[in-house]
């Protein structure tokens, strides 16, 4: 949540700044503002809403100029004033921020960024400050004026106090530091010191870029793309002094660090729509690819077929999964949701059982954990506060930890004991799809290992798993292919006042991403239910307004999931299947039957949440919502 992004270099800083932050418009955000010193003074210009508004705000000129103009029309209009702003804001050194708001409503004043009473410091903020009362109290009485609701405002009277004392910039923030408790992700610029940004790091993510002549800080990589490819990943608790020419790293007591930069692979066109509606589209579009990228590499192959998995990551290797009594895992949000298919998986596959806790619940209830547990995190940006704080519980009571994450270098793929990563690439679109069907190849992956090293699955079982799920991706392709159908159904059905998802075994579990994805990105009402619960209370919910959708994947159950079936259906409801079925199991049942291409039973969960990202897509998009900025969420979660 939030955007960061920074700036330091001989150019324009604004529109630098601002389209750094139309990068970031994916972590979520209800306003925006940069501060720029420009020769003499920082000026702030800040404004609750999109960065739109900020461009007008600064450049005096509307972005819409009819309502007969287009959607590129308008993107085109805002590119064009983004680079003039520098004309209106001048100078070259700067910071800007988007806000998602905790403490303190969405409003001009409490957008950041946040000054000191004279206006020589301003800050930018990701985080929560916990003892921000307690600090906002002292600086009270000291005299100190507060203008804004927020936590973040005490930063900047607090490094001003310090700076009152030294007289220097650098130690003043860090003695701020030493005083927070909670997360932050910061970025300093001082007047009397015009030529540097200071920046820090404690459960917030925070990236420094590095380019000639320039160098920058940003939340995430994609705001730096066009700039540099080379980066620091700044590490728990590390400070960073930027300056045009170099960088100084320094941990939390002021010990100058050496690091080593990272080079970042990713084309700045997959960071890009590539001609598609939206970027949600694009990356619906672009996971079989992210399979096959997440999946070949790890395979072991022998005349052209897969015969092994090699996860080098997982240092621990055969000796480790074989003494292994339990797996826990982890994880928040669609992350939960691949955990929930992973237990089914491990579970069948590896014999072994499975324990899978919501991260914000597992931090506080006191769980039981013994050394002879396996403790997996998931985690797309890595950064999930609540599920970095159950890994550090876990470590704690000496426990071996494995994450799942998308981005190197983050937080969680830095503090656990080992790490695999999806290689998805950029998501944009707050609503995960690429990343959670990469996070299941690699549980898949992940139960099948483990299952050939404890011995519960034959040899000639193991490779011919392997070459099954190796089909995945090629399978998911023809499911892309025939999405108009899924399109058609919902232009029929985007109306409805409430959908349930219904399903048993992996089915079950899927449909609580199902149901997710509906509700993120279209707002509509939408619950996911084991089938065999329906008669326990949810049916009495079914009358004519409400559609059930029903995954049927599972062989064995399609008699039982019919019967489930005709239940809602004598209630008036209107009901879709997904199914692989080939024979004739739903067509008396349900009113429209998405096919998705045969597979193994276990592995059709990869499978079956391909139509209904499609179908979460297009009710969002019939009913006028865009589905890549879901109001009120944000990408990652950095606070509780």
């Amino acid at each position: 949540m939030c955007g960061i992004v920074g700036y330091v270099g001989e150019k324009e800083a604004a529109p630098i700044l601002v389209g750094a932050l139309k990068k970031l418009e994916y972590r979520g955000y209800d306003s925006a503002g940069i501060a720029v010193f420009d020769g003499q003074n920082i000026v702030v210009r800040k404004v609750k809403g999109a960065l739109r508004l900020l461009v007008e705000d600064v450049t005096k000129q509307v972005v819409r100029q009819s309502d007969k103009d287009t959607d590129s029309e308008c993107d085109k209009r805002e590119a064009e004033l983004i680079a003039q702003m520098g004309q209106f804001v001048k100078g070259s050194v700067g910071i800007g921020h988007t806000r998602w708001a905790t403490h303190g409503e969405p409003s001009d004043v409490n957008a950041h960024p946040h000054t000191n009473v004279s206006g020589s410091i301003a800050i930018v903020h990701n985080g929560i400050v916990e003892n921000y009362a307690k600090l906002k109290a002292w600086l009270q009485n000291q005299g100190v004026v507060f203008r804004s609701q927020t936590d973040t405002e005490v930063i900047a009277h607090l490094i001003n106090y310090f700076y009152e004392q030294t007289g220097e910039i650098f130690p003043a923030v860090l003695e701020t530091l030493h005083r927070l408790e909670g997360s932050y992700a910061l970025g300093v610029v001082c007047s009397n010191f015009p030529d540097r940004i200071i920046a820090a790091r404690k459960d917030s993510p925070l990236i420094v870029g590095l380019g000639k002549g320039e160098n920058f800080i940003a939340s995430d990589v994609p705001a730096v793309l066009e700039h540099t490819r080379e980066v620091y990943f700044l590490d728990q608790k590390q400070v960073a002094v930027l300056y045009s020419d170099h960088v100084d790293l320094f941990d939390e007591d002021g010990n100058r660090v050496i690091k080593e930069p990272s080079h970042v692979e990713w084309d700045v066109s997959s960071a890009e729509k590539g001609g598609y509606s939206h970027f949600m589209l694009k990356e619906i579009h672009e996971q079989p690819k992210a399979l096959t990228d997440t999946m070949r590499p790890r395979l072991v192959m022998e005349g052209g077929k897969p015969v092994d998995i090699k996860f080098e990551e997982v240092t621990k290797g055969q000796n480790f999964w074989k003494s292994a009594k339990r797996i826990v895992i982890t994880a928040c949000g669609t992350a939960y949701h691949a955990g929930v298919v992973a237990r089914y998986a491990f579970e069948s596959f590896a014999r072994i059982p499975v324990v899978v806790d919501v991260a914000s619940e597992f931090r506080y209830r006191n769980p039981i954990l013994s050394e002879d547990d396996v403790f997996i995190v998931i985690s797309q940006s890595g950064e999930t506060a609540d599920t970095l704080e159950a890994m550090r519980q876990a470590k704690k009571a000496g426990i071996h930890v494995i994450a799942i994450t998308n981005c190197v270098g983050s937080t969680v793929s830095r503090e656990a004991d080992d790490v695999i990563y999806t290689w998805a690439g950029p998501e944009i679109a707050v609503a995960s799809t690429k990343a959670y069907i990469t996070q299941l190849m690699c549980l898949y992956m992940l139960a099948l290992k483990s299952a050939s090293v404890r011995g519960t699955i034959t040899s000639d079982v193991y490779k011919t798993l392997l070459c099954d799920l190796e089909q995945i991706p090629q399978k998911v392709e023809q499911i892309l292919a025939d999405q108009s159908r899924v399109q058609k159904f919902v232009a029929n059905n985007f109306n409805k006042e409430k959908v349930f998802f219904i399903g048993r075994l992996f089915d079950s579990a899927t449909s609580l991403e199902c149901a997710l994805k509906l509700k993120e990105v279209s707002y509509m009402h939408s619950e996911a239910f084991a089938a065999g619960e329906l008669k326990h209370g949810p049916i009495a919910l079914v009358d004519e307004s409400t559609l059930v959708v029903a995954l049927a994947t599972w062989h064995g159950l399609y008699e039982k999931i019919a019967s489930n079936i005709e239940e809602v259906k004598s209630r008036g409801c209107s009901t879709l299947v997904i199914t692989q079925d080939e024979g004739k199991a739903f067509e008396s049942s349900a009113n429209e039957i998405i096919k998705i291409p045969v597979c193994r039973d276990e592995f059709a969960s990869i499978l079956s949440v391909v139509p209904a990202q499609l179908f979460a897509y297009y009710c969002a998009v019939y009913r006028g919502i865009n589905p890549d900025k879901p109001r009120n969420l944000a990408k990652s979660v950095t606070v509780e």
